[in-house]
């Protein structure tokens, strides 16, 4: 056993409170220095030992029966320092970009004013529909809203496929360039 451990007969007396905040004392240098040497700045490890520290306070009971309580802290800290560098790295690929990129991005959803256009060319085909002559405007009717074949047109209204065909050609054409 080290120096700087004491035996496990002088831990054995003390609180798991105060055990946890005389092993913090006794090794804090060597806990911030373990942190440091992997790729940690000065105020970043202290802040990882600090982390350490308030966890370690909410379960101090974690201390008891270890052998080197030294080399968990260490190592402790040396873990809860790694999950901090991927969480940052993590974040920074999150967060990376400006918000010029980020405004450039596609949006999933139709445009706010999507609705709106929509509103403003149903508007413009239920006007072209109603200046379709009157003959054409039923054929038209019979063929989009009800779903009704050429033949079935033909036959309801008494006229010829040909006809139907004839009228449906002109009644698309007039309510697209409508609509263009």
């Amino acid at each position: 056993m080290s120096s700087s451990t004491p035996s496990p007969s002088i831990w054995d007396s003390v609180d798991s409170n105060d055990l946890l905040n005389r092993a913090m004392e006794a090794h804090y240098a060597e806990i911030t220095n373990a942190v440091r040497r992997r790729g940690h700045s000065g105020s970043s490890a202290r802040d990882v030992v600090h982390d350490l520290y308030v966890k370690l306070a909410a379960r101090p009971d974690v201390l008891q029966n270890k052998s080197s309580i030294k080399a968990f802290l260490c190592r402790a800290a040396i873990n809860l320092g790694i999950d901090r560098q991927r969480r940052e790295t993590k974040e920074a690929r999150l967060f990376s970009g400006t918000e010029r990129e980020a405004l450039s991005v596609a949006s999933a959803g139709p445009a706010p004013d999507h609705a709106l256009e929509i509103e403003a060319r149903l508007a413009i085909l239920r006007q072209a529909i109603a200046d379709l002559p009157e003959r054409r405007r039923v054929v038209f009717i019979l063929h989009r809203l009800h779903q009704l074949t050429p033949d079935q047109i033909g036959a309801k209204l008494n006229i010829s496929r040909n006809m139907v065909d004839r009228h449906l050609r002109r009644a698309f054409a007039h309510c697209l360039d409508c609509l263009l």
